[in-house]
């Protein structure tokens, strides 16, 4: 969910990501990425181009900040966003103070990753409770329904497949 670069959207990022979806029997994803990649003169223009539509600057708004205080908050970098901090910080993560904001759903992402490396299950089940789940079914359905490159739907749709626990925990939408 980082803006797409050159240096990791290669040949061989997309193998790994087909061979994912593969083995989570996605071979429609598979063909329609591969589609919309033949179809465009640059493929990582056009990923940038629709990350920067979808996440940065879409006119007439941006479609789907990528940031939880958006959804929770109705602001950005609101008291959400200090609480996501303040849980980094008391599980040991730090942020570097020209770093984006620490709601920013790529932090967040790395965050789990750590957790899930570090196999400390409990913390990343309470993250995903309370501060992942709650905005992030929001910010999804936003992307899948705007979405216009395959790329992103796709993406979308394996960080839930990921971090789908909602029934387990029960989680209801914040819709501050």
């Amino acid at each position: 969910m980082q803006y797409p670069e050159k240096l990791w959207f290669s040949e061989n990022y997309l193998v790994r990501l087909f061979t994912l979806l593969e083995a989570l029997g996605g071979g429609d994803e598979i063909d329609k990425i591969k589609a919309a990649i033949e179809a465009g003169d640059d493929p990582l223009e056009d990923l940038q181009v629709e990350y920067t539509r979808l996440f940065i600057n879409g006119a007439p708004h941006v479609v789907a900040p990528p940031y939880a205080s958006v959804y929770m908050d109705k602001t950005i970098n609101g008291k959400f966003s200090e609480k996501i901090l303040e849980f980094y910080q008391a599980h040991g993560y730090t942020m570097t103070s020209h770093g984006d904001l620490p709601d920013n759903l790529v932090h967040q992402l790395e965050f789990l990753s750590f957790l899930a490396e570090d196999q400390n299950r409990e913390v990343e089940k309470k993250f995903i409770k309370h501060f992942f789940l709650p905005w992030f079914q929001i910010f999804s359905a936003r992307v899948k329904e705007e979405a216009e490159h395959p790329f992103y739907h796709v993406i979308i749709s394996i960080i839930d497949f990921f971090t789908k626990e909602e029934e387990e925990y029960g989680v209801q939408l914040n819709e501050a």
